[in-house]
């Protein structure tokens, strides 16, 4: 079991509680999720499983998609329906008209403000943790890219939005800052993520789906080979000659006439379509083996 599980996380759950959850589904304490996703949120959850934990840092930046409901009439402490109200709950009737004059400073390469209520690090600990103990939490605005923010639906004082961003761009932020724009505050009421790099919610599975599916030994089936991800990283098949020197930690030669020659990185697979290593660019045509697989 070495690959990766897109798991649909329901509501109230935490990225952890879905670990946790997936280690005994799995049966193997070697598993590790890619991008947290609130509480509240559901949707694409890719899970790593086994060897293919190695490959985390490799999704630092993956691009994500989400739908989001946003609810006007009040703020709150975690810029969700979690928290607990910092404005007047008020009723308003919010335009599209108006949402659409609010989003248009939100798109592109902008400068954003993390929830206090986040994963945020303040010397070294997460901002979520000081919020909590009412301790002062002061964040610093980080660039992020919102490729797309599209105004789905307005009805009275509710909004849908579809949003496709860079990695550490927070929709609850997206959400707070509109409704201060509007003078009426808003929050995130419902979030579902669509989108996590390569990762799509048509390939997930919900928690009791894949434990049906582990009772009835086809757990297999939902697994993402390790070969198969980081579709960016072109893939090299190497022989069974050159396989046993990528595992001792040789570098490897690869085709001159390969698609993309000066790929920083490449996948390394055997003639049985396995991943071998991931190997980064050393000389024209070489490359030097940065993490590999056991058999």
């Amino acid at each position: 079991m070495d690959g990766v599980i897109v798991v649909n996380k329901p509501t109230g759950w935490t990225s952890h509680d879905v670990v946790a959850k997936m280690r005994g589904i799995a049966g193997t304490r070697s598993v590790g999720h890619l991008g947290t996703l609130d509480p509240i949120a559901t949707g694409v959850l890719p899970v790593m499983v086994g060897q293919a934990t190695r490959l985390a840092r490799y999704f630092d930046k993956s691009e994500k998609a989400y739908e989001a409901v946003v609810r006007f009439g009040f703020a709150t402490t975690t810029y969700d329906r979690e928290g607990e109200p910092t404005t007047p709950v008020t009723e308003v009737q919010v335009s599209a008209e108006q949402i659409e004059a609010c989003l248009v400073p939100m798109r592109g390469d902008i400068s954003q403000m993390p929830p206090p209520v986040s994963a945020k690090k303040i010397g070294g600990v997460p901002a979520y943790k000081l919020a909590r103990k009412n301790l002062p939490v002061e964040l610093s605005a980080v660039p992020v890219s919102i490729y797309e923010l599209t105004l789905v639906s307005a009805d009275g004082d509710r909004a849908r939005l579809r949003v496709r961003c860079s990695a550490g761009t927070y929709i609850r932020s997206i959400a707070h800052e509109l409704g201060a724009a509007l003078g009426c505050g808003a929050h995130v009421e419902e979030l579902l993520r669509t989108v996590s790099g390569s990762f799509l919610l048509a390939q997930s599975h919900t928690l009791d789906n894949l434990q049906e599916m582990r009772s009835e030994a086809r757990l297999h089936e939902a697994l993402l080979p390790m070969a198969e991800l980081l579709p960016q990283f072109p893939p090299v098949n190497v022989d069974d000659v050159v396989t046993r020197q990528i595992r001792q930690g040789r570098d490897f030669s690869v085709s001159a006439f390969r698609t993309n020659p000066w790929a920083e990185h490449v996948k390394a697979i055997s003639p049985e379509g396995e991943l071998v290593a991931i190997g980064q660019i050393a000389l024209p045509h070489v490359y030097h083996p940065v993490v590999v697989f056991s058999v």
